[in-house]
């Protein structure tokens, strides 16, 4: 069974067994396109660059990062554990996300967050132990999952523009929550992320603007492989 998404074929496969399970993402394809693979680079990085995404702007979002890789090369653990709070706080990040900055680069020094070894894990065990640490919510382990080490079926429930897309793509009466968005799903499984890279693309074509995640915007692309249109289904989409 296919559980990552990590090259265009394994996203055209992933593509096909989902709008077979659920028709009416082909609907949704035909209308919007279909989804970059969007796949960033994993690791401490990844995942700082996550949090630094988190409730900001992609403008905003990418000017922290920016100042941060420039005085941090590498980026890695122990540089975080070594600077000053007031250090990070003059290159933008706030009093929440220097402490989680440093809560998680004190759990990879440790030994108690393995981030090379969660790819490895399935969905919902990654997100358990990425969870466990403080500083790591669910949106920041659910997007990390799946832009950075390309789980199939991640699904960030917590993320609004998907929550919006779910919204006007199934003619919700209103946008459902974080808890209503897990059932919504549980038919995608094991392609729930899939079904986010649908329902981002649906929401950038019908609002005018990105719904996916900032980190995308933020951190090198971790494959340059070109993107194939995937063929128009027929009339069986919403």
């Amino acid at each position: 069974m296919l559980t990552h998404i990590r090259t265009e074929n394994d996203l055209d496969a992933a593509l096909a067994a989902l709008t077979q399970a659920e028709p009416r993402f082909g609907g949704l394809i035909a209308h919007a396109g279909r989804p970059s693979l969007r796949r960033r680079p994993d690791g401490f990085a990844g995942l700082a660059a996550t949090v630094v995404s988190q409730q900001l702007s992609t403008a905003s979002a990418g000017a922290i990062w920016g100042r941060l890789a420039a005085a941090f090369d590498p980026f890695v653990p122990a540089a975080i554990l070594r600077a000053r709070p007031a250090r990070l706080a003059r290159l933008g990040l706030s009093s929440p996300k220097i402490r989680a900055l440093k809560e998680i680069a004190r759990a990879v020094t440790r030994g108690d967050l393995a981030l090379a070894s969660l790819a490895d894990f399935e969905a919902d065990a990654a997100h358990a132990a990425l969870t466990a640490v403080h500083g790591i919510g669910p949106w920041t382990a659910d997007i990390y999952l799946l832009s950075c080490l390309g789980h199939a079926d991640a699904w960030p429930a917590g993320d609004l523009a998907l929550q919006e897309a779910a919204r006007v793509a199934f003619a919700l009466p209103a946008r459902p929550s974080a808890k209503e968005m897990a059932p919504l799903a549980e038919p995608w499984r094991p392609f729930r992320a899939v079904a986010a890279r649908v329902l981002w693309t649906y929401y950038r074509a019908v609002k005018g603007r990105d719904g996916a995640p900032v980190v995308a915007k933020i951190l090198p692309t971790a494959t340059a492989k070109p993107q194939r249109p995937m063929p128009k289904r027929g009339a069986n989409g919403r």
